[in-house]
């Protein structure tokens, strides 16, 4: 299989840590160009990459099949349908759009040009993650009723950059919350409905900085929660099904050591501390470790080469994205109004 060209744009946290890194390293993708007006940074981290100044003229390179947005939420649909009218494949950083209506134009529009549309959701590929939906997939827990996942950290100070400012798609809910939404609705599919807190906590915040959100399943509910002052977190997941409990702290260190420089593929990439393995304790009792399955971000875009070279399906689809925007949308909803809405 001929790697497919591909010119990634942005090159802030996400692009420059998650994306390059990774399809530099997927089988089948060759980072080709990069556009940032970060020429310095780009020559010395991909000197093999042609650097762009402008996005749309890395669209308009006609070496280029595969098109990846890293840019700041905002820009994600403008950006996105111009690669796709210029015949392009697209892969989005999540949050896909920062509304419904903008997603289902684009997978309307990526259908109208035959071309690949998918979303980096690459928190699927986690340790924790894989572990946890093994888990639930095998009936190991039974019937689950209760899901609940964390994704706290304690950065008490405002950080610099977009995401802490009052721009569309900044805050809390649509970085990481598209994370936590995007496993549940992996796991559990749409719910019947959400209730939703989100706020600011600390005195300077411009966006919100917390949330939890309540998924109604039916008999069954999914939590999800994300703080910024949590110094001392609890566990990342907690499962319970009628046939047992599952617990695990901890989380996925590939983000860390993607900002350390660290290259996947090396020895132990993706690989979990012993110490935090995960406990599952049956109907009658009795407890055992779980070994957490290997993470591999990677394999995000090893299935988006495959699902444009080989027609496989696509790791994540559009419409499983739009779903997600979907979820936040009602929470913000819920959140402003108070109440409880209904998907």
């Amino acid at each position: 299989m001929q790697p497919i060209p591909t010119g990634l744009i942005g090159y802030g946290t996400a692009g420059a840590f998650f994306h390059a890194p990774l399809i530099a390293a997927a089988e089948g993708l060759r980072l080709a160009a990069i556009g940032s007006r970060r020429a310095e940074q780009i020559a010395r981290d991909f000197p093999e990459a042609t650097a762009y100044e402008h996005p749309h003229d890395l669209i308009a390179d006609p070496s280029l099949e595969l098109i990846v947005i890293a840019s700041p939420n905002e820009s994600h649909a403008p950006l996105a349908r111009a690669a796709l009218e210029a015949g392009k494949h697209v892969v989005v950083d999540k949050p896909f759009t920062l509304n419904a209506a903008e997603a289902d134009a684009l997978i309307g529009l990526a259908d109208r040009v035959d071309r690949r549309l998918s979303v980096f959701q690459n928190r699927r590929w986690d340790n924790d993650f894989l572990t946890v939906r093994r888990l639930v997939d095998d009936g190991r827990l039974g019937e689950v009723v209760y899901f609940e996942a964390h994704f706290d950290r304690f950065r008490p100070e405002i950080k610099q950059g977009w995401r802490e400012t009052e721009v569309a798609g900044s805050g809390l809910l649509y970085d990481l919350g598209a994370h936590l939404i995007d496993q549940a609705l992996v796991l559990f599919g749409l719910p019947q409905a959400i209730t939703a807190d989100v706020t600011r906590q600390r005195a300077a915040a411009k966006v919100d900085d917390y949330f939890h959100l309540v998924l109604d399943y039916g008999h069954r509910r999914a939590v999800l929660h994300a703080s910024v002052m949590v110094r001392d977190p609890g566990p990342r997941y907690l499962v319970h099904g009628d046939g047992g409990s599952f617990v695990k702290y901890g989380i996925d260190g590939q983000e860390a050591a993607l900002r350390e420089g660290r290259r996947p593929g090396g020895a132990n990439w993706g690989e979990d501390e012993p110490a935090s393995f995960g406990r599952f304790t049956d109907a009658d009792g009795s407890t055992t470790v779980i070994d957490t399955l290997p993470g591999r971000y990677t394999a995000y875009y090893e299935g988006v080469a495959a699902a444009i070279r080989q027609g496989a399906t696509l790791p994540v689809a559009a419409r499983e994205a739009r779903d997600v925007i979907r979820v936040i949308e009602a929470a913000q909803l819920s959140a402003r109004e108070r109440r409880t809405v209904s998907l």
